[in-house]
């Protein structure tokens, strides 16, 4: 069976407006921050947290963020990092309430007086903590 080429990608204009078939749905959260299969939603995040990186694929950004500033660039590279960690096997990364994998290590998990708290090296630590080794790796943009 040969192979062939699809349409070009080339911009067109629709009412005057330009487009390209590379659009998102309005489902696909915010169409300037979005990537294709990655829908990015902003939302009001918890206090601290500038980002987060969900199971389904999705990713959440603080509504606090300005649109198409430098500090979005680098929260959305970050937390693709752990989207793809989390696509390319659920031993390389998966988050459950109860606990994270990584590179197939079982860190525990849990709420203490309000804080989701991860154990690592013995003690429990505040989610969120770059000395996590799957924050590190996504800290190396």
């Amino acid at each position: 069976m040969g192979y062939k080429l699809g349409t070009g990608r080339q911009p067109y204009a629709v009412s005057g407006e330009v487009k390209t078939k590379f659009q998102f749905h309005q489902e696909s959260g915010d169409p300037d921050a979005s990537v294709p299969g990655t829908p990015v939603i902003r939302k009001n995040l918890e206090p601290g947290v500038m980002g987060e990186a969900n199971a389904d694929g999705s990713i959440y950004i603080s509504d606090k963020i300005v649109p198409g500033s430098e500090e979005e660039r680098i929260v959305l590279k970050h937390e693709m990092i752990h989207a793809k960690d989390m696509r390319i096997s659920p031993n390389k990364l998966s988050y459950k309430d109860d606990h994270i994998k990584y590179d197939g290590e079982v860190f525990a998990r849990k709420t203490i007086k309000g804080k989701d708290m991860i154990h690592f090296e013995g003690e429990w630590v505040e989610a969120g903590t770059r000395e996590f080794p799957w924050e590190k790796e996504a800290n190396m943009i």
